[in-house]
């Protein structure tokens, strides 16, 4: 099936897990999200199915130590095509650094709340962070509130209290986010970016990173170690234990 017509025109939707030693992490949760995005956006039908067994012979046939799993579901001229590509990733650094972009993320697109094929604009805010020396950038929306990062959730300690940005402020809604904010009744609130960039501590969430602290912030030194991320850290690893799919299990 050609598939070019709906990659170009950013018609697809897609998820990437993360795959340690033959396990999958979260997967059902990772595709609550991709289906929901695909009947969002007008896309065919995704058979949870046909994506279990797809990941699953991925899994199989490509054995690595750590890896990422991507699956896409793209339009095509007959229908949609389901593509899964599983790729080696090195460990999460133990830390980031991170710079406030220029950019910022249409909180009332057509798009917000869903990671279509359409990912462009975060491709070009990634390179601007790496090129600025750093490892992510953070993002505001169109208001000026603290938004997310470029790949990843952003998690802030602000008067000693966990907060990260609602789901109205335009960031993805991510596997990960939603994981610490469960286990660890983080507060959903609105932070204007100036005042996000003074907190006490910060980490990025995402599938491959899992909880990472930021060490810095536009030059300004963090704590990667903190009373809060501490126990955050404790939390999450206690709430993902139990979330790791073995194929055939």
């Amino acid at each position: 099936m050609d598939t070019s017509r709906g990659l170009a025109a950013g018609e697809g939707v897609f998820t990437s897990v993360l795959v340690e030693r033959g396990r999958v992490f979260a997967l059902d949760r990772h595709l609550d999200r991709l289906l929901a995005s695909a009947t969002a956006l007008g896309l065919p039908r995704l058979p949870r199915d046909d994506v279990r067994r797809a990941v699953a012979d991925a899994v199989r046939t490509h054995p690595v130590a750590r890896g990422r799993l991507r699956t896409v579901w793209v339009a095509g001229p007959a229908g949609g095509e389901l593509l899964v590509e599983l790729d080696p990733v090195p460990p999460a650094a133990s830390a980031v650094e991170v710079v406030t972009l220029p950019y910022v993320v249409d909180h009332h697109g057509a798009l917000v709340g869903h990671k279509t094929t359409a990912y462009a604009d975060n491709v070009v805010a990634l390179a601007a962070a790496r090129a600025a020396g750093a490892g992510e950038g953070m993002l505001a929306n169109a208001d000026g509130g603290l938004c997310e990062a470029t790949a990843a959730n952003v998690f802030l300690v602000l008067d000693g209290g966990l907060v990260t940005p609602p789901l109205g402020s335009g960031c993805l809604p991510g596997v990960t986010r939603a994981l610490v904010v469960e286990a660890c009744g983080a507060r959903e609130v609105d932070v204007p970016l100036a005042e996000a960039a003074l907190a006490e501590e910060v980490f990025l969430t995402s599938t491959t990173r899992g909880v990472q602290p930021v060490s810095a912030w536009d030059g300004r030194v963090l704590p990667t170690a903190g009373p809060v991320l501490r126990e955050v850290r404790q939390r999450w690893s206690l709430a993902a234990r139990d979330l790791w799919w073995t194929p055939g299990m």
